[in-house]
């Protein structure tokens, strides 16, 4: 039987090339999404370039229950993934009103309630055959409070502590669990002009999803508990730390408008 890695949001960007880099090292792949035909090409061009099983299911994991109706459709294929990669999720920079709930839901579904139950029950059954590898995608914005990313860093500081956690409960019985937690990566999350996404990468600032993907799945291979990819990982919330209040009130406004 294949070994099988199940990731979600795995038909573009950081999704695609942990396919990609786990499909080199023979794993079978199981991708979810809730773009269907950009999932169906992502398939095809694995299937081409990889001699691996490509399995792909169109769904909007934003939705109440998508953990469990997700699990029930690997039950009715007989797919037991041994490794998980919640790596689904969302991205806006504005301030939040009450014309915004339901981008706020949606994001607190993707980045929380999907995640943790997927993780709860799929970690479960790795627990129950004794080992597999559950990996979470948080973010360095989880230790960077700030304006116009409310829902973005505090649901990432959720799923970061809660990665963590899990991981004392279900080592024991051999699973592991791992939260990376990158800055930002090059793809199509940020719309930035190819001269300024070019200097960015130079200097260090964003990352390609190759060399991210690479460092995590070795964090996550090794046990690590949590993958750190960048000095900026340390180096950013710091800074951001040190300044005041009020001018952080200043510039989020200024951003914003």
């Amino acid at each position: 039987m294949d070994s099988l890695a199940l990731i979600t949001g795995g038909s573009a960007g950081i999704g695609l090339e942990y396919a990609r880099q786990l499909a080199e090292r023979g794993y079978g792949l199981i991708l979810v999404s809730n773009r269907e035909e950009e999932l169906e090409e992502a398939a095809k061009s694995l299937r081409e370039a990889y001699p691996v099983r490509v399995e792909t299911h169109f769904q909007d994991l934003a939705e109440h229950g998508a953990a469990e109706k997700l699990l029930d459709w690997c039950d009715e294929n007989a797919l037991e993934p041994e490794i998980l990669i919640n790596n689904a999720g969302m991205f806006f920079m504005e301030y939040l009103s009450a014309e915004k709930i339901g981008k706020v839901r949606k994001m607190m579904a993707l980045h929380m309630e999907t995640p943790a139950e997927l993780s709860i029950l799929m970690g479960e059954r790795m627990k129950n055959r004794g080992g597999g590898h559950i990996l979470n995608m948080a973010s360095v914005t989880a230790r960077i409070p700030a304006p116009g990313i409310v829902l973005y860093s505090s649901t990432k500081a959720f799923l970061k502590t809660f990665s963590k956690s899990l991981s004392y409960e279900l080592r024991p019985y051999g699973v592991r669990v791992t939260c990376v937690n990158p800055c930002a990566v090059d793809t199509g999350l940020y719309p930035l002009p190819p001269r300024l996404r070019g200097f960015l990468r130079s200097i260090g600032l964003i990352r390609s999803p190759r060399s991210l993907v690479r460092k995590a799945l070795r964090g996550m291979f090794r046990g690590k508990r949590n993958v750190n990819p960048d000095c900026m990982n340390v180096l950013l919330p710091f800074l951001v730390s040190l300044l005041p209040d009020r001018l952080i009130d200043y510039l989020g406004k200024k951003w914003m408008n």
